[in-house]
């Protein structure tokens, strides 16, 4: 039987991670990190990751990376422009960290079909603590960089990701997976990696209810 070659859609944070990973214990290949940018290229959607940090977890993950910038209004269009240039590639299978929300889910689906690509979901149906247990057991170290100021407190930003943390938020009422966006990661170590990424954190940036923490290469 041929390997399965897989690109992972990759936001630099938790929940990518870990379906990378899940991918390659059932021995499929990595070909390709699909990251996708601001207009700008400057920074990553949501996430909001400088790019020569996401550039240095793919080359401490040993894997191509590939970008595309895109605004809300594009996004769709430039996504579906990048999944059929990785098709042509030979990749025959996506990567995706969704969980349980079904809207995305369909979303990413219907537009992986329409290029001929298999979107895999290594997470779904996960109860998303069991995804955050799995996470940090597997001894991936990853921190919040982006809160959403209406359901947390920034006070969270740079905070470490561990069971005590995961205990804290579920004690504040806040879904300790922020599956429904109230908060973001980065990882910089894990079963992934060859070493270590390097970042150092700088200011807090407020941008309307949302609070990003702005970080660089260490």
């Amino acid at each position: 039987m041929n390997t399965i070659s897989f690109f992972s859609s990759w936001s630099g944070g938790k929940d990518s991670a870990l379906a990378f990973y899940l991918a390659t214990q059932k021995g499929w290949e990595p070909k390709v990190l699909l990251t996708m940018f601001e207009e700008g290229g400057q920074q990553s959607k949501s996430h909001a990751l400088p790019y020569e940090v996401i550039a240095a977890q793919a080359r401490n993950m040993g894997v191509p990376l590939v970008t595309q910038s895109a605004s809300w209004e594009t996004y769709e269009r430039q996504f579906k422009e990048s999944l059929n240039e990785i098709k042509q590639s030979g990749i025959t299978h996506g990567v995706f960290g969704d969980i349980d929300l079904i809207d995305h889910l369909e979303w990413v689906r219907n537009i992986c079909q329409s290029v001929g690509v298999t979107a895999e979901h290594p997470l779904w149906n996960w109860q998303r603590e069991t995804v955050l247990k799995e996470f940090i057991d597997t001894g991936f170290e990853a921190y919040i960089i982006v809160v959403d100021t209406n359901r947390m407190s920034q006070e969270f930003l740079g905070k470490k990701i561990t069971h005590e943390l995961m205990r804290e938020l579920k004690r504040s009422g806040i879904d300790p997976c922020g599956e429904s966006g109230e908060f973001h990661t980065i990882v910089v170590n894990g079963p992934i990696f060859s070493t270590p990424v390097s970042i150092k954190f700088e200011d807090v940036i407020e941008h309307g209810h949302y609070a990003f923490l702005k970080l660089m290469l260490g």
